[in-house]
């Protein structure tokens, strides 16, 4: 029997996780008889109070295509809608990704236009993929950024606080939940409260009270004694009824016990969290009581984290939900994965605002000493100055070295160091001058030929 929480997609249904859509046009190919390879990539059109973006999610979408398939169960679903032809259902029995998937490394720095993945297959299959691929690597990229965020204001006076996810109860669902813990935590949170995601991924779990424990016990004083008791080393949290008698009475505490005070730290959860750990922190010092820390959480995000450390809050460490978690100040990218070469031709969309770039691509990161000054969008077969940032990840439909299973802890530090790279102007939480990405100019040739074709065409053929 499998573990309850190992984050595997169920193969009887894993090639259901699609739109309708996406089907109905497999069925049009393959009736079609259109099988020629198609090259579909993975991008984000814009940031949108982001000046980067963090690409996260190809595990997943790895996972999903080296066992994408039709079981019967699916294939009986399919033929109860009446959409589906017998030998189209016939056909599917037999269904498996058989193409090749080059991506960034998850934990890279991306910007606007940059293929994140790339998948080269027969149309079919890199079209089934769409919904899929989107889904997991829109959501995971958009909480990596977000938690990026947050992890710099933590840290932007150079001292090294604790962050914690805490975010589970309120995240749109438990894939959400799962994944989103997975994406903080490379991204650099340094711990989860969500157990299931600690022993899917191996991501410390960490955790405090809740004022309902507190509110059981006849008085306060008691409920601090007996977690104290259970787990010695525990954070007390002391605003259920009034934040500084809470404090003081864990001084009390650590009187009562002398030596065998344990107690690890304390925790503020409501209030002016700015002047509460400040008296706190002067009550706790008085006491003698200076390794005693000072945790925070109650509606933290980015912003208020720079402001309460600005004001001087002596806080050693964050509790981050609900705002982190939904990446609330925008909580969608505008990411799209679209065709963009078929039977060996460039292909894209000419739609004003929703165009696309060209034919297969590469990316090439480039520096000045240590520092990313730039990035080139190029063709797939150029090689330029810089560093390349996709590999290919499967080859055949089986991953290759470079798409091997990572450990969180390598994603982890991958991301920090491709981070650190970045001007530091990026790491801004307003609007900063953009990174610059540029187009080679074999890419601009051609953008420039396949827009002039495709003009030319329908010029030649009003109703195309």
């Amino acid at each position: 029997m499998s573990a309850p929480f190992t984050d595997t997609l169920r193969t009887d249904t894993s090639a259901l996780y699609t739109d309708l859509y996406q089907l109905t046009m497999l069925q049009a190919y393959f009736r079609e008889e259109m099988t020629e390879e198609a090259v579909f990539d993975l991008f984000v059109r814009r940031l949108d109070g982001r000046n980067f973006l963090l690409a996260c999610g190809l595990e997943q979408a790895l996972e999903y295509l080296e066992t994408l398939s039709f079981s019967d169960r699916g294939l009986s679903y399919l033929r109860k809608q009446g959409t589906f032809a017998d030998d189209f259902l016939e056909w599917l029995g037999d269904f498996s990704f058989t193409g090749d998937v080059y991506a960034v490394s998850e934990g890279t720095p991306v910007f606007p236009d940059e293929p994140i993945l790339e998948v080269v297959a027969p149309i079919g299959q890199a079209q089934l993929a769409e919904t899929f691929l989107l889904n997991q690597m829109t959501f995971q990229t958009g909480i990596a950024s977000k938690a990026a965020r947050v992890r710099h204001a933590a840290d932007a006076d150079g001292t090294d606080r604790l962050v914690a996810d805490f975010g589970m109860r309120r995240l749109h669902g438990t894939d959400a939940a799962m994944k989103g813990a997975r994406a903080m935590y490379i991204a650099g949170i340094d711990a989860t409260s969500n157990v299931a995601a600690g022993e899917a991924y191996g991501i410390p779990v960490t955790g405090t009270m809740a004022h309902s424990y507190v509110e059981a016990h006849d008085r306060e004083r008691d409920a601090f004694r007996a977690f104290a008791d259970t787990y010695p080393e525990t954070i007390l949290l002391v605003d259920t009824y009034n934040t500084l008698d809470g404090v003081r009475k864990v001084i009390d505490l650590a009187v009562e016990r002398g030596e065998a005070f344990r107690v690890r730290g304390i925790r503020l959860d409501s209030g002016d969290l700015a002047a509460l750990a400040g008296d706190a922190r002067r009550l706790l010092d008085e006491a003698g009581l200076e390794d005693v820390m000072i945790f925070a959480s109650s509606g933290l995000d980015e912003t208020k984290i720079t402001d309460l450390l600005d004001r001087g809050a002596p806080i050693d460490g964050f509790g981050v939900g609900t705002k982190m978690g939904t990446s609330a100040d925008r909580p969608y990218l505008d990411s799209a994965y679209k065709l963009c070469g078929y039977a060996g031709r460039p292909r894209m969309k000419l739609s004003a605002e929703k165009s696309n770039l060209p034919g297969r691509k590469q990316v090439f990161r480039q520096y000045d000493g240590q520092t990313a000054v730039r990035d080139v969008i190029a063709t797939s077969d150029e090689t330029l100055d810089g560093t390349p940032l996709l590999d290919r990840v499967m080859a055949g439909g089986e991953r290759t070295d470079a798409g091997a299973s990572r450990p969180l802890d390598a994603l982890r530090e991958h991301a920090a160091a491709r981070v650190a790279e970045l001007p530091d102007r990026l790491a801004a939480l307003g609007e900063a001058e953009p990174f610059e990405v540029v187009r080679s100019e074999a890419m601009e040739q051609r953008l420039a030929s396949t827009r002039e074709h495709l003009q030319q065409e329908m010029t030649a053929d009003p109703a195309r």
